[in-house]
């Protein structure tokens, strides 16, 4: 009140309408600026969260990533071993048969070379008949 008639006495009562229509855009302009500014520090602070957000789910996405990386490298070392053990165990049997293929085949070519004609007497050897090539 006491501003109102301060107003009054020192602008004049013809001037005053003019003056408080200019006051009032003032104050009007002013509001709209304080909202501009309220919801660009808004739209900051959500942007802001937004990219925490994002990085938080990148850095997930990268964990989950590298676990499930882990864990099919360990799936596919596991598989690996198991198939080496099963080569390993197959191995013995192969090396055995082949082993004792060889060992025979030996066996019939000095047989073989005992009974074979002497070169100095013309004679054959006489020697015990040869075994039989079981596989």
């Amino acid at each position: 009140m006491v501003v109102a008639v301060v107003a009054l006495l020192v602008i004049g009562p013809e001037k005053l309408p003019q003056v408080a229509r200019t006051v009032g855009a003032l104050v009007g302009r002013l509001q709209r600026l304080m909202a501009q500014v309220k919801d660009e520090v808004n739209r900051e602070v959500r942007f802001e969260e937004l990219q925490k957000l994002q990085q938080e789910v990148k850095e997930a996405t990268t964990k989950a990533e590298t676990t499930v990386s882990t864990q099919i490298n360990q799936f596919q070392s596991a598989i690996e071993r198991l198939s080496e053990e099963q080569d390993q165990q197959k191995r013995p049997k192969r090396v055995a048969s082949q082993t004792r293929t060889k060992k025979l085949a030996s066996e019939n070519t000095e047989l073989i070379k005992k009974s074979s004609p002497d070169k100095k007497s013309g004679s054959v050897k006489k020697t015990s008949p040869a075994k039989k090539v079981v596989s």
